[in-house]
């Protein structure tokens, strides 16, 4: 749990400036533009974390609180119905005013009544509330990656986030399976240090005997799928997942595109490059990470098969894309690249309980049509990836860094 005085002062500082440090290649036009529903504009993953702060820690803790603006308690809520209304969330992009300028200034005055409650000490339940917040706005240092990539790739100039282009990635290890026995295993976060409500509580679960794939699956291996006709194949595909690929214009990967000659590019953060045919296939959905375990004899993981995995693997982390496995034995990948679809529909573990109050809504109530990624991915945040860790989605979406690990 956190604790107040200096050091957290400081620890929220600095990861406040990290949110800063990833608009700062923006222009602030590109800061207001919202590319489609499932995504925010920079400026109001800006905004809404502060509102975030200002919401659940100086309204029950700072003495004489008063909201720094009583509309924006409307326009940066997200989904807590507990605290009032919202502003639409496919009308983010309308939003227009405040400006940029004044949501860094609404930033900068919350930091500062933020660090004086934490300066001058406080109950246990301030702590706590500091680091979910804390851990809540790595969420959407993430996010501000991702939705600012998908808002790019609507340019056709294709701009690029990070100047440079991606270096070319090592020849991948070979494709290698890792073997685990039947058993019991425990699943869910244990011992210090944070964790969601839904990663709780730690529970048994029986597992029979499965192979891991040692690496993700490559673009290389992707585009094998695709040349196969894999995209023109029913049985292949579930039911949901045939509607979807009938109504997409095109039977590849969301950010992949070919030329006139054959060639096939990849939009990224560093604006469009050669596919790589050594680094992982990403921004896949369910249903094509699906398809594809099918198509190559294999299938997804379980969340429980994962985790057990996991427990053994390294954390990787430092890129804007992912990399190749670089002939590393074991486990590779598992952290840091991409997150991996599991076949595990997101449910609350035996015995969940969803926190008091407007704060249970964080998780508790998306347990319902939506799948469990597990892992990270190259736009998480350093230190905020565990084995533990539930990431959901829907089974359609793909503007995240999604991957494939096959099992057996």
């Amino acid at each position: 749990m956190a604790a107040t005085g200096r050091s957290a002062a400081q620890h929220y500082r600095d990861v406040r400036k990290h949110s800063l440090m990833l608009a700062e290649p923006l222009s602030d036009e590109d800061c207001g533009a919202q590319s489609m529903t499932q995504a925010s504009p920079v400026k109001w993953h800006l905004a809404h974390t502060t509102w975030f702060f200002e919401t659940f820690l100086l309204e029950p803790f700072e003495e004489h609180f008063k909201p720094h603006r009583q509309a924006f308690r409307v326009l940066f809520n997200s989904y807590y119905n507990g605290i009032g209304a919202r502003h639409p969330r496919a009308q983010r992009g309308l939003l227009t005013r405040p400006s940029m300028p004044e949501v860094l200034r609404y930033r900068g005055a919350v930091d500062e009544r933020i660090v004086r409650c934490l300066e001058g000490g406080g109950p246990p339940e301030l702590g706590a509330l500091l680091e979910l917040g804390l851990q809540h706005e790595q969420q959407h240092q993430e996010l501000i990656l991702t939705d600012v990539k998908h808002m790019l790739a609507q340019n056709e100039l294709y701009p690029a986030y990070m100047a440079g282009p991606l270096p070319v990635a090592a020849p991948c290890a070979p494709l290698d399976w890792l073997e685990f026995e039947a058993g019991l295993a425990d699943i869910g976060h244990a011992g210090a240090g944070f964790c969601f409500d839904n990663e709780l509580p730690r529970h048994r679960q029986f597992v029979e005997p499965f192979a891991l794939a040692s690496r993700l699956v490559t673009n290389a291996e992707y585009l094998r799928f695709i040349e196969a006709g894999g995209y023109a194949d029913p049985a292949l595909w579930l039911s949901e997942g045939w509607d979807w690929v009938a109504a997409q214009a095109g039977a590849h990967p969301l950010y992949w595109q070919r030329d006139g000659h054959g060639n096939w590019f990849e939009f990224t953060l560093h604006g469009l490059q050669r596919l790589d045919p050594a680094r992982p296939a990403t921004h896949l959905s369910l249903y094509e990470a699906d398809a594809y375990a099918r198509w190559s004899g294999a299938r997804l993981p379980t969340e429980a098969e994962w985790e057990i995995a996991a427990c053994s693997a390294a954390l990787e982390t430092g890129r804007l894309h992912p990399a190749g496995s670089h002939g590393r034995q074991g486990l590779a990948q598992m952290f840091g690249h991409c997150w991996q679809w599991t076949s595990s529909s997101y449910a609350p573990y035996p015995g969940y309980a969803s926190a008091p109050g407007a704060l249970g809504e964080y998780n508790g109530k998306f347990m319902l049509n939506q799948y469990v990624l597990r892992g990270s991915s190259c736009a998480t945040p350093p230190g905020h990836a565990r084995a533990s860790y539930r990431n959901f989605f829907p089974s359609d979406a793909r503007w995240q860094f999604s991957g494939i690990r096959l099992a057996r």
